[in-house]
Formats: C-alpha cells, sequence, structure tokens
C-alpha cells in the first residue's frame, strides 16, 4: 500500500482529497505547510507528495525545488495542486521538479487516477538488463545510471524517459508517442510537459558530457544516438 503526503492548507480540499485517496486504498498523511511537510518527510518518506502550490509561508513551488535540490528527497514524486491554471504556471511547476500539475478545481476521481499513473511510471523496471551506448550505462534493476564511470543524478521519470531512448535508438519520437510509451496512455499530462522533462534530462547528462545524445529533430520531435 504506497504512502501519500497531502500539503494543503484548506481543510475542505484536505479532507476531500484523503477521503478519495484512502478509498482507493492508499496510506495518507496530512501536513498545512511546507515546514510541516518537511517534518512528515523527515519522520518517514512517502511515496509520492501532493503539494498546494500557494502555501502559508514558503510556498509549494519553493518547497518542490528545495526537495529536489536534496539528495535524500529528490526521488519523491511530486503532484502540485493549484488554481494557477495558466501555461506558463504549469511550466513553472514542472520545471521546479514536479511530475504533475493539478489544476484547480478537479475531480477526486481525475486526481487518483493522476497519483495512479504517477506511482505506475515512477516504479522501477525490473527484470531488464542494463543498457549502454558511448559510456552511458542505465541500469533498471539498482535504477542507477553512469557515464564514463561516474554517477548521474536524475529524477524517476527522467529515469523512465532516458532508458525508453536507450532501449529504442536512432528512432524520432514526437511528444504524443513520447507521452504514450514514458508516462502512459489515458494519463492527463499535456504534450509540452515532454519539453520540460527532455532540458532536465540533457542538464542530468551534461556532466559526463552525454547530453548530446539527445537530440533535437527540428518539426518531428527527439532521438537518442550515439552516432
Amino acid at each position: 500500500m504506497a504512502s501519500i503526503l497531502l500539503v494543503e492548507d484548506e481543510s475542505a480540499i484536505r479532507e476531500m482529497v484523503a477521503m478519495a485517496l484512502e478509498r482507493a486504498g492508499y496510506r495518507v498523511r496530512h501536513a498545512e505547510s511546507a515546514e510541516d511537510g518537511e517534518a512528515a518527510i523527515r519522520l518517514s518518506q512517502p511515496d509520492l507528495l501532493l503539494l498546494d502550490w500557494m502555501l502559508p509561508g514558503q510556498s509549494g513551488i519553493d518547497f518542490a525545488r528545495r526537495l529536489k535540490r536534496d539528495r535524500a528527497t529528490r526521488d519523491i514524486p511530486i503532484i502540485v495542486l493549484t488554481a494557477r491554471g495558466e501555461e506558463a504556471d504549469r511550466i513553472r511547476g514542472l520545471d521546479a521538479g514536479a511530475d504533475d500539475y493539478v489544476p484547480k478545481p478537479f475531480s477526486p476521481r481525475e486526481l487518483v487516477a493522476r497519483v495512479k499513473a504517477v506511482l505506475r511510471r515512477v516504479q522501477p523496471t525490473a527484470n531488464e538488463s542494463p543498457v549502454e551506448a558511448r559510456d552511458l550505462r542505465l541500469d533498471p534493476v539498482s535504477h542507477r545510471v553512469t557515464g564514463t564511470g561516474r554517477a548521474l543524478e536524475m529524477g524517476p521519470t527522467e529515469f523512465r524517459l532516458l532508458h525508453f531512448f536507450m532501449t529504442h535508438p536512432d528512432r524520432v519520437f514526437n511528444r504524443a508517442q513520447l507521452l504514450d510509451n514514458v508516462w502512459g496512455t489515458n494519463v492527463y499530462v499535456e504534450e509540452r510537459t515532454v519539453d520540460v522533462h527532455i532540458r532536465r534530462l540533457r542538464k542530468a547528462l551534461e556532466p559526463s558530457g552525454h547530453h548530446d545524445l539527445l537530440q533535437t529533430v527540428r518539426g518531428a520531435g527527439y532521438r537518442f544516438s550515439a552516432d
């Protein structure tokens, strides 16, 4: 049973979300601020964090950035909840490290579906052999990536994206194809989300000089090639 930490200062939303998630079989803990959320994470790290953007004191976005900078918490999947629905705000949320972005108002069923989708895609890809390309190595079982022997840090979505590219080299995939193959079908994620995670993946590959393996094919999509 997956555990979810819900950081939301509005009691009505907190109760509605907690009830829906508990009915779906999740264990839910609550926090009303980033400070309380941080204390809860120190006590027990959740499998997923549901984080409101507008929190008293430190904002949810600033809190997400702090978690993603910390080696101990950077792999916690984050779904941001917010009344901000503009595209620029969604991009800010994803750039801060969120794995998904749910605008308010939302239905409990939609939120549960998104939680299931994020948890499904961050699960380790078991029973598969490591893949390599030009001294870049990805091990699906240990969930480690190394470049020229150097450990490379990246989030769970970037890991799955890299794994897909490395197992399908020299092929061009558009955003919709990447969403279907990496995020899964019937997932409410916008195509621009792909661009954000491509940028984050390239940044993660920079320390070993492998960022150039991920190529943009103008007007078509993205390709991974060691040539």
